[in-house]
């Protein structure tokens, strides 16, 4: 079985500030897939506009925005973006997700479709179900375990929210 790493960060401001909120390390494993070096990730983080943000109307509904302003308390929504541009299926893929620094995951909001999620408290040394792990404040990683193949020129997504401290 091979396994493959991929790392992407986007830079996130804060009060005048650059620091990376979106850092992402994606690990795929395939099983004898010579392909599996075709899988492109991307990270997209954004926040719930506020009413009183720039660009939005008085009295306008809900809507997301990028990320690049952030103050404590904001929840950030993370979409980590899983694709196959190769031409065999990956088998088995599993993405991993750090907790960006200055954030807390919010408990619950780890979520894709077809998926297994858990949780490492360690640095991503080790992964055990929430049910097991009881306080997520103390997360550092998520895991993500595809129960589906991922086909040539197909992707997956999978979500959590995090509150920035």
């Amino acid at each position: 079985m091979q396994e493959h790493t991929y790392i992407m960060s986007k830079a996130v401001r804060r009060s005048g500030c650059t620091w990376a909120l979106c850092m992402a390390a994606v690990a795929l494993s395939a099983r004898a897939q010579p392909d599996a070096q075709h899988i492109v990730t991307r990270v997209n983080a954004e926040v719930l506009a506020r009413a009183n943000s720039p660009g939005v109307e008085p009295g306008a509904g809900a809507r997301l925005q990028p990320a690049e302003r952030v103050v404590p308390g904001d929840v950030i929504i993370y979409t980590v973006e899983v694709r196959n541009t190769g031409s065999y299926a990956v088998e088995s893929a599993v993405v991993i997700q750090p907790i960006p620094n200055h954030t807390m995951y919010l408990a619950d909001s780890a979520v894709g479709p077809g998926v297994d999620v858990d949780y490492s408290v360690d640095g991503g040394r080790t992964f055990d179900s929430a049910q097991n792990l009881k306080l997520p404040s103390q997360y550092t990683h998520i895991r993500w375990r595809l129960h589906n193949r991922l086909k040539p020129n197909s992707v997956a997504f999978v979500r959590f929210r995090a509150e920035v401290k």
